[in-house]
């Protein structure tokens, strides 16, 4: 209910926020956007779908508007805020910067904090361990750690135990090498929280940080893995829970990407035989009558397990796999290997719960006392490494097991070649569509969402982010939708230039005459970006113009030949100091880079954004839509081509005093059909067509 007190609280924030910043100017679709998410959390809309999806053009102010109308409606209706982002510089955007400015202008009292996944911090037991402190055998190593590696962890053992170090990955000064990270990192199986020990572990203390927070920071991958776990592990519960999803553009690709699941086959093998080895001793540790009938299933599942699965890459032929991929086409597996599948799926299976009955007696034997602690610790750290892996290796056989379905999409399934090992395959599963999932885990169980990004429709419609989202478009069904246009004078601060080209992209001459007209368009003494669809042809312009470059005086930067920090600080100072900067960038450089002013005046697009449908999962969703009569292209590539357009040309103009041109070197934007559709959807710039 929308009550006096959550409307005051919103006015006195607005009208305070114009006291904290210098050159404030209202923004009607600032004040829009705050009203209509509060309308829709407070149920004025729809009873129970209080769920609000905003297209908000750059300069509206997104993130400033969401927090003066959700957390008023959260704390006074004592909720909770879960803000969900897809990148780490908004994290840091709205923790360092929008949160503290919001509590100095409202009358709420609320706590906020940035909560990270398991994954980031490391388990004290495992570091004892494997820091060899604790007389631990190292059983985590894959191959025998270096004196250098050996040093890393004891230095990190002794800085966590001293509490100079927190346990965050992110928070040690030097990078932790993947490898070193994966023997440490916290695990939900050797972390128990019910012993002592566990209690003070890295997780476990973030965790109960995050129970006495108001708001939470997190990122989609999180809420998606706290979703996976039934809601309400890592995460409030959704049932007292207030989303928002800033970004939200990327939430299905996350959501996709988490139903996902791959394994080895004969990397299984190897530590499948390591665990059969170290079974006697785990089992050594408990009660051998209660212990006796998980053991022999155990090892049942693991004489099956261990010679299928080394036995299977042997079936597949090299030459049926084109660039190291087969794909079944259509999901359907040969009968032998569905058969096959569905044995791997029952023994895996059998396996993960056999060993977690065992890791369960022992924990229960440690906690009575029955187990001294330095025994059962160290023998749950290793069990807690073999049952993640269990537990990945049973789900990939029970999706590659799942019969396809008689409604919707079926599911990608493929093999890779493995690059680590000869002669091994990594079997790979993934869904084609994710929505009915977020639609189970989240929409239909929150107390209500805020779906908000500066790209949310593609072509001028919802449709194609609410079908891949799971969201209905139903006016019955209570979602409020809206469209926000950037407060900018787009006629007035910026131009769309569509030069004559001799060559569309599909030329075999068009990256040899890209690298002339790049030359032809940059403004000297001035801020250019160049946008490429491809990191080859990037590199390929760059090393044509290099010698140009040098000769006008021009500084070219490439990304990912520096980091984008350096690239910028550079970018920068060139700019300052009145020289011509050039930056070259692919897909990331098309998406949150922040180039306000004059560090960013001549924006130059080569291509218009088409994804090359390479992926098996992309293939797999073009053959299912072809299947049912549809048009991948049309349904798929130009829909994603034109959220990925606008976010392109959305770097010209960050502030209303910025000013610029877009230089569109694809004539397809203009010569083919569906071009217009693509034209219609970006802003409304003074437009000039050769």
């Amino acid at each position: 209910m929308l009550t006096t007190k959550i409307q005051q609280s919103i006015r006195t924030s607005y009208h305070n926020l114009q006291s904290q910043l210098d050159n404030f100017i209202p923004r009607r679709a600032q004040n829009y956007l705050v009203a209509e998410i509060t309308k829709t959390l407070c149920g004025r809309y729809h009873p129970s779908t209080r769920m609000i999806v905003a297209e908000a053009g750059t300069g509206i102010g997104k993130s400033l508007s969401y927090l003066m109308a959700t957390i008023p409606v959260a704390i006074l209706n004592n909720r909770k805020v879960v803000i969900s982002t897809a990148t780490v510089a908004l994290q840091e955007q709205l923790v360092q910067k929008d949160l503290p400015l919001y509590r100095r202008i409202t009358d709420q009292n609320f706590s906020f904090l940035l909560a990270k996944g398991r994954q980031r911090y490391c388990c004290a037991e495992k570091l004892a361990s494997a820091s060899g402190v604790d007389g631990g055998q190292l059983a985590m190593f894959t191959s025998k750690p270096d004196a250098q590696d050996v040093q890393q962890l004891q230095e990190l053992y002794q800085q966590l135990a001293n509490g100079k170090w927190n346990g965050d990955r992110d928070a040690w000064p030097t990078p932790i090498r993947d490898a070193i990270w994966n023997t440490i990192v916290s695990d939900k199986h050797s972390c128990n929280g019910s012993f002592a020990a566990h209690r003070t572990c890295p997780f476990q203390k973030a965790r109960a940080e995050i129970d006495k927070a108001d708001v939470i920071i997190a990122n989609h991958s999180l809420v998606m893995a706290d979703a996976d776990l039934g809601g309400g592990v890592i995460l409030p519960e959704p049932e007292n829970t207030l989303y928002v999803f800033d970004e939200a553009h990327h939430l299905p690709h996350v959501a996709r990407d988490h139903a996902s699941a791959s394994a080895t086959m004969k990397g299984a093998v190897t530590w499948l035989e390591k665990l059969n080895q170290s079974l006697t001793k785990f089992i050594a540790l408990v009660d051998g009558k209660r212990v006796s009938r998980f053991h022999n299933e155990a090892q049942d599942a693991l004489q099956l397990l261990i010679p299928s699965l080394n036995q299977l890459p042997n079936q597949f032929e090299a030459s049926a796999f084109e660039e190291g991929i087969y794909r079944f086409e259509h999901g359907e597996l040969p009968e032998w290997l569905a058969n096959q599948a569905k044995e791997l799926k029952k023994s895996s299976q059998k396996l993960n719960q056999a060993m977690s009955k065992i890791a369960d007696l022992i924990a229960e034997a440690v906690k009575d006392g029955g187990i001294a602690a330095r025994l059962g610790d160290p023998a749950l750290s290793e069990l807690g490494f073999y049952l993640q892996r269990l537990e990945n290796l049973a789900q990939v056989w029970h999706l590659m097991a799942e019969p396809n379905r008689e409604k919707g999409a079926p599911l990608a399934r493929w093999l890779e070649v493995s690059t680590e090992r000869e002669g091994d395959y990594l079997v790979n599963v993934s869904p084609l569509e994710i929505g009915w999932q977020l639609d189970q885990q989240i929409w239909s169980r929150c107390v209500g969402a805020v779906l908000v990004s500066a790209t949310l429709r593609a072509l001028n419609s919802f449709q194609f982010f609410c079908r891949q989202a799971g969201i209905s478009e139903k006016s019955d069904d209570g979602v409020q939708f809206l469209a926000l246009a950037s407060p900018f004078d787009y006629q007035n601060q910026a131009e769309l230039l569509i030069p004559k080209m001799e060559y569309e992209p599909q030329a075999p001459q068009y990256t040899e005459y890209l690298a002339d007209k790049i030359i032809d368009y940059i403004q000297p003494n001035k801020a250019n970006l160049v946008l490429f669809a491809s990191y080859w042809q990037m590199k390929e312009v760059a090393e044509k113009i290099r010698t140009q470059c040098i000769k006008n005086d021009w500084s070219l930067q490439l990304q990912g030949e520096k980091s984008r920090k350096e690239i910028l600080n550079q970018h920068k100072t060139l700019i300052q100091c009145g020289k011509t900067s050039i930056l070259f960038g692919t897909g990331s450089f098309s998406e949150g880079l922040d180039l306000p002013g004059d560090l960013l005046e001549n924006l130059i697009i080569t291509k218009i954004p088409f994804a090359v449908p390479n992926s098996p999962v992309e293939q797999a969703h073009a053959e299912y839509i072809q299947q049912r009569g549809g048009n991948p292209f049309l349904q798929i590539s130009v829909p994603e081509a034109s959220k990925k357009l606008v976010q392109s040309v959305g770097r010209l103009l960050r502030k209303e005093r910025d000013s610029g041109r877009v230089v569109m070197l694809d004539r397809r934007i203009v010569s083919k059909r569906y071009g217009k559709s693509l034209l219609d959807s970006l802003p409304p710039f003074k437009r000039s067509i050769e």
